[in-house]
């Protein structure tokens, strides 16, 4: 069992301030996730993740299969690029919208606020992520510290996946819900989502002022299939910075 509060503390130490500040983001991120990936236990289920930052935690499991380090780990991929990723790195795939649970699911975010509320999906992959985390037992979010905010959509737009023939409809109402929605791509070449999908980035001014009502809003549209607050669902995340890796844990009660 993969327990959030008895996960590693993860710190870059035995560096200078000179030296931890010449350290890239990506090298950064490749830390954080490698804290992330302390939590993957041999025998466990494990959810992948789409990403930048995701990508290193995939390669890490990958890295100590091959060690022996783990043993007996299946994947669970958020998208076709991780799925690839997985199938190169040796890693046994299980189906992403498959109904086993899985211990442990580890991914990226785009904006991540002090409740571990989440905004997610400005990779395309959102449907398969939030199908990934809700199986979860434990779900870490890996994140440089661009991405950490008071508000959430005061910094990233909201990723909503549509159909293709209904976006123009579910634009309309999002503007009822106080957004301002751009189809991804343009008309001319929509961006698709490896479901098929269209995506429509929304923009809030000012931020989202009740990021559960228009959850609750959007869950309720036959045609969206999925949409990027992920609320309730992190149990930790691991934020890179140039001062290093520092962790955030759920607090004990959500607003």
């Amino acid at each position: 069992m993969c327990s959030p509060r008895r996960g590693p503390d993860v710190k870059v130490r035995g560096h200078a301030a000179a030296v931890r500040a010449s350290l890239s983001i990506d090298e950064l991120k490749r830390r954080a996730a490698e804290g992330a990936v302390a939590f993957v236990k041999s025998g466990q289920r494990v959810g992948l993740g789409t990403g930048s930052t995701a990508k290193h935690a995939v390669a890490a499991i990958a890295e100590r299969l091959r060690s022996g380090r783990l043993s007996d780990v299946t994947g669970c991929p958020t998208s076709t690029a991780t799925e690839e990723q997985a199938r190169a790195g040796g890693i046994p795939l299980l189906p992403w919208n498959g109904t086993d649970k899985l211990d442990v699911a580890i991914d990226g975010a785009d904006e991540v606020d002090p409740s571990l509320w989440l905004i997610k999906g400005l990779g395309g992959a959102l449907l398969r992520e939030k199908s990934v985390a809700v199986r979860a037992q434990t779900f870490i979010v890996v994140v440089d510290e661009s991405k950490i905010v008071t508000k959430l959509g005061t910094k990233a737009p909201l990723p909503v996946e549509v159909t293709r023939t209904s976006w123009r409809a579910e634009a309309r109402f999002l503007e009822t819900l106080g957004g301002k929605p751009a189809l991804r791509g343009g008309e001319e070449r929509p961006f698709l989502t490896d479901n098929g999908n269209v995506i429509l980035d929304v923009r809030f001014v000012g931020g989202i002022d009740d990021p559960r009502a228009v959850a609750l809003a959007l869950d309720a549209r036959a045609h969206v299939q999925a949409h990027g607050l992920f609320l309730e669902m992190a149990d930790v995340v691991f934020v890179a910075s140039a001062r290093g890796v520092r962790r955030m844990d759920k607090p004990e009660q959500q607003p």
